[in-house]
């Protein structure tokens, strides 16, 4: 498997868990801890621990998915660069494309009123 597949498949990974962890929270504080019995004011130590651990859990894995998409484009990049100057560099010929020649002995010939015959 080549680089940018190995990072195409942990961009994925990462992805997925970044979407189960945002959709475990709730902006309105009614997600995942609030199902722990934390009331409006009233938060115990393992409600608040669980929104902080969301919350960090969701910062790093964004930048996680930040980080692997710019190290992939660095692979991208690195390899399509050798396959490019290589074309550039002449290593193989162009063969010019002709264009097609119209057959003149059919003429298309048009009446005042725009049709042809």
């Amino acid at each position: 498997m080549s680089t940018f597949g190995i990072f195409l498949v942990l961009i994925v990974i990462v992805a997925f868990l970044l979407v189960v962890v945002i959709m475990v929270q709730n902006p309105k504080g009614g997600g995942l801890s609030s199902s722990f019995g934390g009331g409006g004011g009233q938060q115990m130590g393992g409600v608040k621990k669980t929104t902080d651990f969301l919350d960090k859990s969701t910062w790093t894995l964004a930048t996680v998915l930040l980080v692997l998409i710019l190290l992939s484009n660095v692979t991208i990049m690195s390899t399509g660069s050798a396959e490019e100057s290589r074309i550039i560099g002449g290593d193989q010929e162009a063969t010019p494309i002709e264009a097609p020649v119209p057959n003149p002995t059919t003429p298309a010939t048009e009446n005042t009123t725009g049709e042809q015959n």
